[in-house]
Order: C-alpha cells, then sequence, then structure tokens
C-alpha cells in the first residue's frame, strides 16, 4: 500500500514539473519594453517657428500684402513610441497675446495697429487666453534612421470654438531633441473668428489660414 501511494506521488511531481510555463508572463514582459519607448520632449518656443500666414483680402491701405503672425510664446510636450507610433501623443498650447504680426512688409507703426486689432477684435485673448491642440490619434511611418512621417489627428480650440483636424508633420530626432515640421490650414469661419473690425479695417483677410510649424523638444 505504502508503495502504491509512494508511485502515486512520483506521478504527481513528474507531472508538475512538466507543465510548460505560463505564457501571460512572456506578454507582460513584451508590454513593459513596448512602453519604455515611449519618449517624452518638452516644447521650446525660443528655438521655434509657429506663424499664421493669412492671405490679403480687403481694400484698404493694407491692400496687397499677406500678414504674418506668429506665436512667440507656446508650452507643451511631444511624446514619440518609435515602435509603436499609435502610442505617441502632441499636447500644444499657444498664449494668444502673445500672437504678433511679424511679416517685413509693415512699418513699425503699422504693426503696431495690426497688432491692436489682433489683440481686441480678432483674437480677444482677454476671453480667449490660449490656443490649444491636444492629440488623440497618431498615424504615420518610418522614413528613414530617426525620421518619421506621422499624422495627428487632434481637437483644436480657438477663441472658444473647438473642431477637430488633422496635422501632417515630417518628424526627426537627433540625440535628445525632436524637431517637428509641416503645415496645415483652417477656415477661419469655423472657428468665430472676424476678419475685420467695423472701425478701421487693416486685418482683412480670406477665411482660409495657414499655419506653418518649425518646432523643436527636448527629452
Amino acid at each position: 500500500m505504502r508503495h502504491k501511494r509512494f508511485h502515486v506521488v512520483l506521478l504527481l511531481l513528474g507531472c508538475l514539473l512538466t507543465i510548460p510555463a505560463v505564457p501571460a508572463l512572456s506578454v507582460g514582459i513584451h508590454s513593459v519594453s513596448q512602453t519604455t519607448t515611449t519618449h517624452r520632449y518638452v516644447l521650446d518656443y525660443t528655438q521655434s517657428h509657429f506663424i499664421a500666414h493669412a492671405s490679403r483680402g480687403g481694400l484698404l491701405w493694407f491692400k496687397g500684402h499677406d500678414h504674418l503672425v506668429a506665436a512667440r510664446v507656446f508650452s507643451g510636450e511631444a511624446r514619440l513610441n518609435p515602435n509603436q507610433l499609435s502610442a505617441s501623443s502632441l499636447t500644444l498650447i499657444v498664449k494668444t497675446d502673445s500672437m504678433e504680426e511679424t511679416s517685413d512688409v509693415f512699418t513699425e507703426a503699422q504693426k503696431k495697429i495690426i497688432n491692436g486689432e489682433l489683440r481686441d477684435i480678432v483674437l480677444e485673448p482677454a476671453k480667449y487666453p490660449e490656443i490649444v491642440f491636444r492629440s488623440t490619434g497618431v498615424t504615420g511611418s518610418s522614413t528613414g534612421a530617426n525620421q518619421y512621417a506621422l499624422r495627428i489627428s487632434g481637437n483644436l480650440t480657438l477663441h472658444g470654438v473647438t473642431r477637430a483636424i488633422v496635422i501632417p508633420a515630417k518628424v526627426t530626432v537627433t540625440g535628445n531633441d525632436l524637431r517637428a515640421v509641416g503645415e496645415f490650414s483652417i477656415d477661419r469661419d469655423d472657428f468665430n473668428v472676424k476678419a475685420t473690425s467695423a472701425f478701421h479695417g487693416m486685418v482683412r483677410v480670406k477665411n482660409k489660414v495657414k499655419f506653418t510649424f518649425d518646432i523643436l523638444g527636448r527629452e
């Protein structure tokens, strides 16, 4: 009897020793390695350019010149996962009162008038202090060593209105720096942004406004 019990115990031990490793353990390790490849880059506005190109319109004394309105101050971060681009993201927050005319075709006196209308009538920073973009999804592909072509979907909040837009961007990583360049357009009417004032009409532009950017982020 004792011999039979001992034999049963040996069989149980043999079964336990031949059970394969649990596959979930390897999946968990793989997931951790994927998430650790996401890099965070803080945007540096002092080394970046973010400019609104407003094509000319109207019949007054600024006729014939386009407006180049630059965002002088902004913040945010970019997250890039080279192994899983869909896990990447972008947040950009522009200080509305930092938007100003930069085109060389205008005199300093003209720029002062244009910037006054931009603040008081067009952008209204007292009511809407920030222009915000937050991504909701990223798609794209690698185009070379540490280079990526991305399409960044997200929500743009401007002048109190939020709309979904897509921003194409070419991204290059060099050491601890990420640089993103590209352009996108919006319809001014979609965001209830005025084209001109009732008083002077100095900032009269067409409906479509193009934005170009060359933004640096540091890890």
